[in-house]
């Protein structure tokens, strides 16, 4: 079974429902809202989990009720949460609203995940241990480029999502084996809005690139093979909240059981259809026996 580790952030997800996301200045009546335990970093780890591999956590989580809630559900979902510490104050928070077309828009407010700006005693040992590093952008900066340094010392793949996208320094892409960027998250990194175009690009400085498009599946580019494209399966989406997650997640244990590229990325794509049928981002993360039936459907 293989060992992911997750340095990220944890967020509850306050999440409205509405026919029409408004616009500024208007007020729309929703349909629904709930509050789902969330965050890139911690959805990512319940997607791998979840998928088939041993999980675990490095964040914060605040001394609230969310901070309790959000740990319950990494551990029912089967991720270690030793090194998820808890610090004073409120947890994250992500406040998302979804219109009937599954499309959202998201305001991430950082919470405890500010405070994770380092590694503390254990983590590098945690990420030296583990098969590959999974690494996101919604905690500060020196903490992602600490654990890329530390997973490439170790010789540890190292999967960064660059989301919330923003410029990302030299160290960190010279210590990331994987760049898993959204088309429109590699159309900011290189200003090219084709994503074969902006792979290549992005392949100067990064030697492998995913690039996921939506429905429309995703695009695997290397310096020494020709660009592969995967399709995704066609489904209805209720709810895209945590498809990239889910992908990354189900992606990296692909990847970390050899599977071939093709394979992991058509497996990844079947997770991340399942769970846009679904509403949510972590609870609509599959399990593997789900991700494996509806791969060989």
């Amino acid at each position: 079974m293989t060992h992911i580790a997750v340095l990220g952030s944890t967020n509850m997800d306050l999440v409205v429902y509405v026919e029409q996301a408004p616009r500024r200045g208007e007020t729309v009546t929703g349909r629904d809202f709930r509050t789902i335990p969330g965050g890139k970093g911690a959805n990512q780890a319940i997607a791998a989990a979840r998928a088939g591999a041993t999980v675990s956590m490095i964040g914060a989580v605040g001394d609230d009720g969310f901070g309790t809630r959000l740990r319950s559900t990494l551990e029912h979902s089967g991720v270690t949460t030793d090194h998820l510490r808890t610090v004073e104050g409120p947890s994250g928070s992500a406040h998302i609203v979804v219109d009937d077309e599954g499309g959202n828009a998201i305001v991430v407010i950082p919470g405890a995940n500010g405070t994770v700006d380092r590694l503390v005693p254990g983590d590098e040992g945690l990420i030296a241990s583990a098969d590959a590093l999974l690494l996101q952008l919604e905690i500060p900066l020196a903490a992602v480029l600490a654990g890329a340094r530390t997973a490439r010392a170790h010789g540890v793949r190292t999967i960064l999502t660059p989301a919330p996208v923003q410029p990302l320094p030299p160290e960190l892409l010279a210590a990331t084996d994987l760049l898993v960027p959204n088309e429109h998250e590699a159309a900011t990194l290189t200003g090219l809005a084709d994503p074969f175009a902006a792979g290549a690009a992005l392949l100067d400085r990064v030697p492998r690139v995913v690039i996921t498009l939506g429905a429309a599946g995703s695009v695997y580019l290397t310096r020494d093979a020709e660009p592969l494209a995967v399709p995704a399966p066609r489904v209805t989406a209720v709810d895209s909240t945590g498809a990239g997650d889910t992908y990354v997640g189900a992606l990296a244990v692909a990847l970390g059981e050899e599977r071939p590229i093709r394979e992991a990325m058509t497996w990844a794509a079947a997770a991340a259809a399942l769970s846009v049928q679904r509403e949510g981002a972590s609870a609509s993360m599959p399990y593997r026996s789900e991700i494996e039936a509806r791969y060989t459907s």
